[in-house]
């Protein structure tokens, strides 16, 4: 920590941003101007600014977008978290988050500054080392209650190395720190420098006794003593050595002398090189004490240096508690006088005194207002669960004379369950459910966002445990409120009692006895009796208490939903009991028949007749030498206009069919029964798809260009072009071939053009040969094979016309269809925009379709892997073809390249990632997209692939593109795998 030259600068600021218990940030009050300027240039200029790549300068300062408000604010990065998110600082608030490398932009040098915000840690005080997680976070719910957003009064005391001030903090009349003090969330700060006298005290003294009773230079000599001690007889020994060393050199010389004496002079020669190195050791030891007994001195000094100053502060602290003795009644009732200043506003505004109030209303209304099941409503579900037991025997009854008995007991009651159903419209009319249920809706979300996640309750007797709760709860805060209470009635008493004795013009005459009480004890009494009831209005909930909360929340929220279902159901049943009076009505004293029908029927049989005698007439004229061809024109005129009238009528026959249909599922079950003629359960089997009308009435002409193993025929139906796709059948594959076709139809029907398959328009069932005829549209020139080689699509147009395919795929799917047939030539693109999935050859299952041998694309297999292996088709398979399809579109001319394993490779694919992408997800042997995933694929729901519409609603193209279909016939006759039309 570092000295400030601005010791005890005061100055007034703002709380925006609590750390800890004692750690804050603030604001110098005087910057708001600041402030919204820095706002008002960051909001011009980030939108626009250039986001943070590569390596960030940790000293620079960058504009950050704030996660929760999404402004812009000044920052500064802190960590690089990875390559796509950085931690960063707000330094003009103090807060910090992690942000994503898009939302931290540069900002110009104008705005290069200082924060504004400083960081402030509370002078004297720390948290506690073995404090918990929960009293932790409560300090700093606390702090935060204290000063966030509020003008502080901040003393500086020291400043850190890391720019942090250390400071006294005072909040109005609150002095912040003693405050968090009381509160037990911080203790004062234990110096260091007492905890290391303490340790060393008894060394300290020692030491200066032994330093006042013995002199420095006694010290020394016991020092040299010691040293002489040690190596004073050896240095005498060693003297004497070296004299010997001399004299036996000298002897040496002498020829007489003897081998003992040589080596005698070895051995002392080598005694006195050891103890050399004797001496050697221990003037090195000598050093080292001597090292250290310099630094105990030096350790002593300070140690007395240390003692003075604690005596100093022992001395200035004594003389703060004799100042403050000298005022502690005046501070003590200023402090007072805050603490009942913030009793009052928490007794007007605290929540706490009213917790679980809102549930005792919510239940009240809840209980008290319940509506009631209309009493019409259970006569009327008996009578409608009778009325369709009624239909359901009718239903299922062949015979004649009980199917009338029946019919006449299901009309008298069909006039009872009318009345009924009148009586109900009447009274839930005059109820109100809509008013109830948005009160309940709005009961519902206040307490959801109050108390959150509804839980199961776990007692039974959940209302009578939440009033005792709540009762006890009460007479808590009553008692303590009510001890507050005498505590101040004391107070003001005894205040009284001084005031008055001290009146000197008062005519009462008191004595000392009558003020002979303990004013401290009093100030005392009322300081913790405040003090506890603000624990009380602070104090959180504990477990138990959230238990029982929740279990009256669960409850309540339990008796809303269940209200709201009763709403609803009362509400349904309103919406079908008018929905079955404005069917009913009209029917109540009359029986449907078919006679519209039959003489629907009886006009085309005579249309049809003629028909047939104009095409006899034509054909005769053709075979004719010389005729005229005017007369042939006029002919097939009349020819056209019949066809037209005959498939008017059809559409006639099958608006009847469906007004009876509508009759029977509703109304009148014994329509069938009763009218066999009508066939209608005939139509109603075939979704209205067969209809009796022979393949040489339309005047059809063959398109051998088209098919190969089927026959196609080309015919035009009321200005529509069409075309006929004729299936050899016998018995055994006339019954499947139909449901087939008829499953397709009605999923078609369901969506008709939303679906994106293409229509089946008529089953035609022929009387002369085994064949059956389905009438499809013709879209001349629009499958993808000749659309690629005439004309090929570009990649927004693939995107869109595939987008198209995935629609049509999912709708099957969802239909349990597998289409197995996916190929260029039976995928459509209408004016190069909407994509159509064609039909499939429906005398083959769907094993059989997938893997025939239309189902290669210029030597690319479209049959997926795992049905290579003898995996049945599935949904999958499906997909794996739309890939290849897709794969084909973009890669255009370029080579079409492929794994060992068939599958292509699309790493050299020139286009989009996200489409690459989506690619790699289809076309791949497990866990293939769904076509639902697909359409939600990010490739293609750019605003360029979404919503395309149609440029019109006919299915006719111009002649050249018929023509350029009639130039490719070649090329499909080359490839006998593709040459079959769907």
């Amino acid at each position: 920590m570092e000295e400030d030259s601005t010791y005890n600068k005061v100055e007034i600021v703002i709380g925006c941003h609590i750390e800890d218990a004692v750690t804050f940030w603030a604001q110098t009050i005087n910057k708001a101007k600041e402030i919204l300027k820095i706002s008002s240039g960051l909001a011009e200029i980030c939108p626009h600014a250039i986001p943070v790549f590569g390596n960030p300068d940790f000293n620079k300062i960058y504009g950050g977008c704030f996660s929760e408000d999404k402004c812009w604010y000044r920052c500064k990065i802190l960590q690089v978290i990875n390559d796509e998110k950085c931690q960063v600082l707000y330094i003009d608030y103090g807060n910090s988050e992690a942000l994503r490398r898009s939302e931290i932009v540069e900002i110009p040098e104008n705005l290069q500054f200082p924060g504004v915000a400083k960081k402030y840690k509370l002078w004297g005080l720390q948290i506690s080392a073995n404090i918990d997680l929960n009293q932790f976070d409560r300090g700093k719910i606390f702090l935060n209650s204290l000063i966030f957003e509020k003008e502080m009064k901040i003393t500086h005391k020291s400043v850190h190395r890391d720019g942090t001030i250390v400071a006294h903090a005072e909040c109005g009349l609150l002095d912040v720190g003693e405050e968090m003090v009381k509160k037990g969330f911080v203790e004062l700060r234990k110096s260091p420098i007492k905890n290391k006298f303490m340790d060393t005290k008894m060394d300290f003294f020692l030491y200066k006794n032994a330093k006042t009773s013995t002199p420095r230079s006694a010290i020394n000599a016991l020092a040299s003593t010691r040293v002489t001690g040690s190596f004073g007889d050896r240095f005498l020994s060693e003297r004497n050595e070296n004299n010997s060393i001399d004299r036996i050199s000298s002897n040496q010389r002498m020829p007489d002398v003897t081998l003992e004496k040589v080596r005698e002079d070895q051995r002392l020669v080598e005694e006195i090189k050891k103890l050399k190195e004797e001496n050697g050791t221990f003037k090195k030891e000598n050093s080292v004490l001597s090292h250290r007994c310099e630094i105990l001195e030096s350790a002593l000094q300070k140690l007395a240096s240390d003692m003075e100053k604690e005596k100093k502060a022992s001395k200035e602290s004594l003389d703060c508690m004799e100042n403050r003795l000298l005022t502690y009644v005046g501070t003590t009732m200023r402090k007072l006088a805050i603490s009942f200043e913030k009793l009052k506003e928490m007794r007007q505004n605290h929540a706490a005194a009213h917790l679980g109030e809102d549930l005792l209303e919510t239940a009240n209304r809840v209980t008290k207002e319940q509506l009631v099941v209309p009493q019409s409503m259970e006569t009327l579900e008996k009578l409608w669960a009778d009325y369709n037991n009624y239909q359901q025997e009718i239903r299922h009854c062949k015979d004649v004379d009980e199917i009338q008995s029946l019919i006449l007991q299901r009309n008298e009651l069909q006039h009872k369950l009318y009345k009924a159903v009148e009586e109900f419209i009447v009274e839930v009319d005059n109820l109100p459910l809509s008013e109830r249920l948005e009160t309940l809706k709005k009961l519902q979300g206040s307490l959801e966002v109050a108390y959150g996640q509804i839980n199961e309750a776990e007692n039974s007797e959940v209302f009578e445990e939440f009033f005792e709760w709540k009762n006890a709860r009460l007479e808590k805060f009553s008692r303590v409120r009510n001890a507050t209470d005498a505590s101040l009635q004391n107070l003001e008493l005894s205040f009284s009692k001084i005031i008055q004795f001290f009146d000197i013009e008062s005519t009462i005459l008191m004595k000392s006895e009558g003020v002979d009480f303990n004013v401290d004890e009093v100030l005392k009494k009322v300081e913790h009796d405040i003090s506890q009831e603000f624990d009380m209005f602070l104090t959180e909930l504990d477990e138990k208490d959230k238990k029982i909360m929740l279990n009256m929340y669960s409850v309540v929220m339990w008796k809303i939903l269940q209200e709201q279902d009763l709403i609803n159901t009362v509400n349904q049943k309103y919406l079908e009991s008018c929905k079955f009076k404005h069917q009913i009505v009209e029917w109540l004293d009359i029986t449907p028949n078919t006679d519209d029908l039959l003489l629907i029927k009886k006009r085309m049989k005579n249309m049809k007749a003629q028909l047939r005698w104009k095409l006899v007439e034509k054909n005769n004229l053709e075979e004719t030498d010389n005729y005229s061809k005017s007369e042939m024109v006029e002919i097939k005129e009349k020819i056209s206009v019949l066809q037209d009238n005959i498939f008017q009528e059809i559409y006639k026959e099958q608006e009847e069919y469906e007004k009876l249909i509508h009759l029977v599922q509703k109304v009148f079950p014994e329509l069938p029964f009763l009218h066999p003629e009508a066939e209608i359960l005939k139509y109603m089997g075939s979704g209205g798809l067969i209809v009796s009308l022979e393949r040489d009435l339309l005047n059809a002409e063959p398109m051998k260009e088209l098919g190969i193993k089927h026959p196609v025929m080309c015919s035009t139906v009321q200005g529509q072009k069409v075309l006929l796709k004729g299936y050899i059948v016998d018995i055994n594959i006339e019954t499947q071939i139909i449901e087939r076709a008829v499953k397709y139809h009605k999923v078609w029907k369901e969506l008709r053009e939303k679906s994106c398959l293409m229509q089946t328009m008529f089953l035609l069932l022929c009387k002369s040969d085994p064949m059956v005829y389905l009438m499809i549209p013709y879209y001349a020139g629009a499958n993808l094979g000749t659309l690629q080689l005439m004309a090929p699509l570009s990649v927004p147009e693939t995107l869109k016309v595939m987008k198209g395919v995935a629609c049509g795929l999912c709708v099957l799917h969802k239909a349990d269809i597998i289409h197995g047939s996916l190929h260029k030539n039976n995928v459509f693109a209408l004016n190069r925009e909407q994509g159509i999935v064609g039909d499939f050859d429906f005398t083959k299952s769907e094993s059989k379709r997938a893997l025939s041998g239309s189902m290669t694309l210029n030597g690319l297999s479209l049959i997926s892997p795992e049905l290579r292996k003898g995996q049945p088709p599935s949904p999958a398979s499906d997909m794996y073809a739309f890939g290849c399809l897709l794969y084909w579109l973009l890669i255009g001319k370029q080579e079409i390249k492929t794994n060992r394993d068939g599958i292509p490779q699309i790493d050299g694919l020139a286009t989009d990632d996200k489409v690459k992408s989506l690619l790699s997800r289809l076309l791949c042997y497990d866990n293939q997209m769904t076509a639902e995933q697909v359409l939600n694929a990010d490739c293609l729901l750019s605003p360029d692939v979404i919503s395309v519409p149609l440029e019109s609603e006919g299915t006719e193209y111009v002649p050249g593109e018929q023509t350029s279909e009639n130039d490719v016939c070649d090329e499909r006759l080359d490839n006998k795998s593709e040459q079959e039309y769907p």
